[in-house]
């Protein structure tokens, strides 16, 4: 068995902090074969990590630590470093995730928002930048949508697995940006699906990833709060745009009064801070 296929067999069934410290003391495929023997539903033992390997690179590839296109930033997260990233698309994953901004924000926006996120991402990807987000609905797809008409790069991270997209309608933007210079990238394996636990780890990743993250508008306790203050703990850049929209830029509005993030009316003033 290669560490390879034992990192993806423990990214399927532990989180990077149940086998941190075992990591460190012994090899990837050590640590699996205890965690066979210690395991009494036989669940893990029906596990083949070479064959459910194989089957899930016909997708995509599995990135690990050691790989030269390891993204740097991901040692900042300490024990909760993945174990490995499964990708699609632009294969210098460093190269993309240099100058990554985050652009996120709502699922449901209204038309003036939309303009927003997209002066934003077009701005930034204009300016060479990569442009992050989570394919989602409303400020996130937006967001990529704006990077690529002007050709620029955009990097995609995903709650579920990467055979495919949801909602199902953002299938060719998902094959577009993989296909045109930019990337898919996920901590499941093909056929997860998404749930609050996925969400909540891929808003870390999403945050670790990048340089700085511009909070469009949000309301709060939402997958983009949840990157937002991923970002914080990461000491990441926290840019929030000010809004009168009420209840639905209440997350914005608490984080600046808070003065977790830095007010940014616009575009100008986040290329300002780059």
């Amino acid at each position: 068995m290669s560490d390879r296929a034992a990192l993806a067999a423990l990214s399927a069934h532990f989180t990077p902090d149940q086998v941190a410290a075992d990591l460190a003391r012994y090899p990837p495929v050590e640590v699996w074969q205890q965690r066979v023997r210690l395991d009494n539903t036989g669940r893990l033992a029906q596990h083949r990590p070479e064959h459910e390997l194989s089957n899930a690179q016909l997708s995509c590839r599995f990135l690990i630590p050691s790989d030269a296109q390891w993204p740097a930033a991901l040692a900042d997260l300490g024990p909760a470093c993945p174990l490995g990233l499964w990708v699609r698309g632009y294969d210098r994953l460093p190269e993309l995730t240099a100058s990554t901004v985050v652009v996120t924000g709502n699922r449901m926006v209204s038309t003036e928002v939309t303009d927003r996120a997209k002066a934003f991402a077009g701005a930034v990807a204009e300016a060479g930048h990569t442009v992050a987000a989570t394919l989602a609905y409303g400020v996130d797809a937006t967001a990529h949508e704006a990077a690529e008409l002007i050709s620029g790069r955009t990097l995609a991270v995903l709650p579920r697995g990467l055979d495919k997209a949801y909602p199902h309608t953002y299938a060719p933007l998902l094959n577009s940006i993989t296909e045109n210079g930019g990337a898919a990238v996920s901590l499941y394996r093909p056929g997860t699906e998404t749930s609050g636990a996925t969400l909540k780890a891929s808003a870390v990743l999403l945050a670790a990833l990048s340089r700085m993250v511009i909070l469009i508008e949000a309301l709060d306790h939402t997958e983009a709060l949840r990157t937002a203050e991923a970002a914080i703990a990461l000491k990441r850049t926290l840019l929030a745009v000010p809004s009168d929209s009420g209840i639905r830029s209440e997350g914005n509005a608490r984080l600046l009064a808070e003065h977790q993030a830095l007010p940014c009316p616009d575009p100008a003033r986040a290329l300002e801070l780059l």
